[in-house]
């Protein structure tokens, strides 16, 4: 080979490997339902430590990202932080622009984290869809203002039209609208991922803290599905913006540990570990009504891998491994293998 053809052949070298990883789609993956897919997601990707800022990590292709919040009851401000409840501590800008998502001041609330993904996704129509989810550190705090009403205000004002709502699933092709989301789900309507193109859900789960608190007898899964529930019975479901998640994975229905019957349709997504989806528990039984199983801890599958820094085999061998036990979504900390967290996979 010449010097010449050597030259231009490391140039193109280059060239691939600086194509923005959004831009790489599996073949006819648009035409997959979204819930017969499975595609990579990346777990607390506000982390500093992660990413310098919130943009990059949507510039890997992830379909998922992951954002902790605090109710902050004393300035009514959503702080998003791993452990700080007064203060924020992230990697989310005050961004109207695409060119000011990567400079500027970080540590900012929910807010301006919604603004840079809405900015971020307007730069790049053809990404997504992204799944957009939410621990609620310790709860809602609605005695003080802030509960899922609030919530919902604030995605819609920084989200706006970009949100796939619960309204946006439970409405039929042809005119009228199922009666619960577990309705709409089972009967196969969820949008093309094609259709969904620039487009996020909101998803939340209760967190950490909330779950360890013996005092909180009101989960943030409990109350958002009441309230999601409330809605749809006053004809007022289209203001909800977030879809509510059974946390932790269970055999069989995990919704029938709900005492509170009427909540149960309302749940469609669902989020636990991986290890333990893949230890006995069936899985299928989510595919086949079209729910979201979202798998954490993927690394943690035995032989376990790097949860940060695995090869980039490995990491596509687990996504297909779990792709076939019926995930959704693969979630990890692998923010080092970018090349990994575009992949769309059929389901199952």
């Amino acid at each position: 080979m010449t010097v010449r053809r050597t030259i231009a052949a490391a140039m193109l070298a280059v060239a691939a490997a600086v194509v923005p990883a959004q831009q790489a789609t599996a073949t006819g993956s648009a035409d997959l339902p979204f819930a017969s897919a499975t595609t990579v997601g990346l777990h607390n990707t506000y982390d500093p430590a992660a990413f310098s800022y919130l943009a990059q990590s949507l510039d890997t292709g992830t379909g998922m990202i992951e954002l902790d919040a605090w109710t902050d009851t004393i300035t009514h401000e959503w702080k998003v932080s791993h452990s700080n409840p007064l203060g924020n501590s992230n990697n989310c800008v005050t961004a109207s622009s695409a060119d000011q998502l990567y400079s500027g001041g970080t540590n900012k609330n929910l807010e301006n984290c919604f603004d840079d993904i809405r900015v971020w996704l307007a730069a790049h129509p053809q990404a997504g869809p992204l799944v957009v989810k939410l621990e609620l550190k310790a709860g809602f705090s609605a005695n003080h203002g802030m509960g899922p009403a609030q919530l919902d205000s604030l995605i819609h004002a920084h989200l706006g039209s970009t949100v796939f709502r619960p309204a946006d699933l439970l409405a039929k092709p042809g005119g009228g609208s199922y009666a619960t989301l577990d309705d709409a789900a089972r009967a196969g309507n969820w949008p093309s991922r094609g259709s969904l193109a620039g487009r996020v859900l909101v998803d939340v789960i209760p967190g950490t803290v909330e779950e360890q608190n013996p005092f909180d007898t009101l989960h943030t899964d409990v109350e958002y599905s009441r309230y999601l529930r409330d809605l749809a019975g006053a004809g007022r479901v289209g203001e909800a913006q977030v879809f509510p998640v059974v946390h932790g994975a269970a055999a069989g229905d995990p919704r029938a540990a709900y005492a509170e019957t009427s909540i149960r349709p309302w749940f469609v997504v669902f989020d636990g570990d991986a290890s333990a989806y893949l230890n006995g528990i069936d899985t299928g039984w989510y595919d086949t009504r079209h729910y979201l199983l979202v798998m954490t801890d993927a690394q943690n599958v035995a032989p376990a891998i790097s949860a940060t820094d695995p090869t980039t085999d490995q990491a596509r061998s687990r996504t297909a491994q779990l792709a076939a036990a019926h995930a959704s979504i693969v979630s990890s900390d692998w923010r080092h293998v970018p090349q990994v967290q575009n992949v769309v996979l059929p389901r199952g």
